[in-house]
């Protein structure tokens, strides 16, 4: 297996309340040939409220980096040591990934953005895709479309839905929180290029376990070389 680099850092969000996101990068090492030079793929971890943060991300993250892309991925606000409070409906976390993909345009100097947003992770990247110019495409991975999980996160599908760039939704056929049905109802109504995986037999939590990681890694890349 190709090695990888992590760092450490932390992105201040300047542009509302301060708040200081615990971030990491991950690198191909030295053994590796990074992809792409200008691109980076920046991850939006599972639901702050029912204990989501990046570590659930560190597998598909350091993949990445061992394949040759730069991954970034961040706590937050209110999770792990990252500052601040987190919200119900993650309209304060909005700004989090607007700050982080506005940290590696300017202190990493790349200027192409994959958003990838994971289970209540996905309505938050959602609604920031359009607020960043540089975000090129986006993927979700088990987007809580459902009727229940709307109530919290239904004011988020309009942003993503609205979106002309290139989307790729990946959900098991045995979501919890969204059925077959409501996905494909939802993406009727969306803008642009729209891709979707279904994982036959797979649940919600289950999909975002270790053992579907490599999974995700592969079609993540397919849809990269497909941009």
């Amino acid at each position: 297996m190709s090695e990888y680099t992590v760092e450490s850092f932390t992105v201040e969000n300047k542009t509302n309340d301060g708040v200081k996101l615990h971030t990491r990068l991950f690198k191909p090492g030295r053994e590796s040939e990074c992809k792409d030079e200008n691109f980076a793929i920046v991850m939006v971890h599972p639901y702050s409220l029912m204990g989501g943060s990046q570590g659930l991300l560190k597998e598909i993250a350091s993949s990445l980096g061992s394949n040759g892309y730069v991954a970034v991925t961040f706590d937050m606000r209110g999770v792990g040591r990252s500052t601040g409070k987190p919200s119900i409906t993650g309209f304060a976390e909005v700004k989090d990934v607007v700050a982080v993909c506005n940290w590696v345009c300017h202190h990493l100097s790349l200027n192409r953005i994959l958003l990838v947003g994971s289970s209540a992770g996905a309505p938050i990247a959602g609604s920031s895709v359009d607020q960043i110019e540089q975000v090129i495409g986006y993927v979700s991975i088990g987007y809580p479309f459902g009727m229940t999980a709307s109530i919290l996160f239904g004011r988020h599908h309009k942003a993503i839905l609205q979106s002309s760039k290139p989307k790729l939704f990946i959900m098991g056929t045995q979501d919890g929180f969204t059925s077959v049905k409501q996905l494909k109802n939802k993406l009727k109504s969306a803008a642009g290029r729209v891709e979707t995986h279904l994982i036959d037999g797979v649940g919600h939590f289950q999909m975002e376990g270790p053992d579907y990681d490599a999974h995700m890694v592969d079609l993540i890349s397919k849809f990269i070389a497909s941009l």
